[in-house]
């Protein structure tokens, strides 16, 4: 018989912003600080800020398997953005283990972009409700380590040169089965270079203009990726829905979903203790985080979801 399971991936315990792992292994790569990577040629564009230091558990998953990313506020709310597009890239990590790999070295491939729906609306502007953005693993992925690096690009700013605010968080996993899909050698990207601040899709004057295209940077979604097509327009491209346009090429791919309303952070000083939870079908795992109140946005979980033969 065969059931399908959501599988909760323990998250760590940080005491400070600098994030060190104390008990509660965690498969998500931390953060240094929450506030956002600030140019496309930044090193923190990598993993963000800090996070090139690997972290101290592995995920499992398969191909098809769904991950869902739950992005808040580092004051303990949800996220405060509304507008920009929502990016996940993966990486092998060869033979060894992800937590044994230098992300500074890795080439990235892109498996999934959303930025609007069919009405105009940024699939970002669903966050701040709480809802957790959802990523299927491309169903003829080939079995290795792989790091994923899911990335929001928050647009507020971008009439602006340089405005644009980055948000990449990376973590570490597994991958079982035995498809053979993989990327074209010219589907592989680094970061930082995959971007530049004078790219559309990053520096967009007309972003808050009614009506406007929306052409997402870096590659097209790699070809082998289940669905995929030859958009690059604002709308999201995965397996379900949502607009936009690829800087090259085609952009579609896997499973994608997401959902919320609106909100701007605030700057202060002193301190917050924010809690972060995943949760299964019988399983919660908490984990508290204390860090400086202006290090204001974190990603607070990650589930992986696949099915499990009993």
């Amino acid at each position: 018989m065969k059931l399908v399971s959501s599988i909760s991936l323990p998250i760590a315990v940080a005491t400070s912003a600098l994030a060190h792992d104390l008990q509660n292994p965690s498969i998500i790569r931390l953060v240094s600080s929450t506030s956002p990577v600030k140019g496309a040629t930044n090193p923190d564009m990598n993993c963000g800020f800090g996070a090139p230091q690997s972290a101290a558990d592995v995920g499992n998953a398969m191909p098809g398997s769904k991950f869902e990313f739950t992005w808040g506020s580092g004051f303990g709310g949800n996220w405060p953005h509304n507008t920009g597009p929502l990016m996940t890239y993966l990486a092998s990590c060869g033979s060894a283990t992800c937590d044994k790999f230098d992300s500074t070295k890795a080439k990235w491939f892109k498996i999934d972009q959303q930025g609007q729906d069919a009405s105009g609306k940024w699939i970002q502007a669903e966050l701040p409700a709480g809802q957790p953005v959802t990523v299927t693993l491309p169903n003829t992925l080939a079995p290795g380590n792989y790091l994923i690096r899911h990335e929001i690009i928050a647009l507020q700013g971008a009439v602006s040169m340089g405005g644009a605010e980055f948000y990449p968080s990376c973590s570490q996993f597994t991958v079982g089965g035995s498809q053979t899909g993989a990327p074209t050698d010219k589907e592989l990207v680094s970061f930082p270079g995959a971007y530049s601040d004078s790219d559309p899709g990053i520096f967009d004057p007309d972003v808050f203009k009614p009506g406007s295209s929306y052409t997402f940077p870096g590659p097209p979604i790699a070809a082998f990726v289940s669905g995929s097509s030859s958009s690059s327009n604002g709308s999201a491209t995965t397996g379900t829905s949502a607009s936009g346009t690829s800087a090259s090429g085609t952009s579609a791919s896997g499973t994608a979903t997401t959902s919320a309303p609106t909100a701007t952070s605030t700057k202060s000083s002193g301190t917050c203790k924010l809690s972060r939870k995943v949760s299964s079908s019988n399983l919660t795992v908490a984990a508290s985080t204390v860090r400086p109140r202006h290090l204001s946005r974190i990603m607070r979980g990650l589930i992986a979801n696949h099915a499990l033969s009993l």
